[in-house]
């Protein structure tokens, strides 16, 4: 099965924009020793194949750390709203997605509008839509977060 696949004509992945900061933070949560069970695959392959910019250099609707993403569960309609955060952040609530959770991992680098569709466990799968964002630390001029 294809670790990610695109609802877009194109049958291409869609493109992915991440900061420089949040790609070193991210590979160095990578070396960590993480919980058994947690399967991180996917975003390493996402980082490998982001274009990863300065962080001033981020698009303004480009979902990074701490972003707070609007988006839709295509199959179910349900919206959601929540902060893609650290694990250290993640409080277990619908309001905050860990980057280590596959919606998390699928989000990351997404610009608005985008749609995706991401391998969850148990064979399943999310087909998510960008719909906005709230926030994004880059846009907000806040740096240093």
């Amino acid at each position: 099965m294809n670790d990610r696949h695109l609802l877009h004509p194109s049958g291409l992945p869609p493109p992915l924009v991440i900061s420089r900061l949040d790609c070193e933070r991210l590979e160095a949560l990578l070396e960590q020793a993480l919980p058994a069970g947690i399967d991180v695959s996917g975003l390493r392959r996402e980082l490998d194949r982001a274009e990863v910019v300065e962080p001033a250099q981020v698009p303004a609707d480009a979902i990074t750390m701490n972003s707070v993403i609007r988006f839709v569960d295509e199959a179910s309609g349900e919206e959601r709203e929540a902060a893609l955060v650290y694990p250290r952040d993640a409080d277990g609530s619908a309001e905050r997605i860990s980057i280590l959770a596959p919606v998390g991992s699928a989000l990351l680098g997404l610009r608005v509008g985008a749609h995706i569709a991401w391998p969850l466990p148990g064979g399943r799968s999310a087909r998510l839509r960008v719909l906005g964002l709230r926030y994004q630390p880059e846009a907000a001029g806040d740096l240093h977060r």
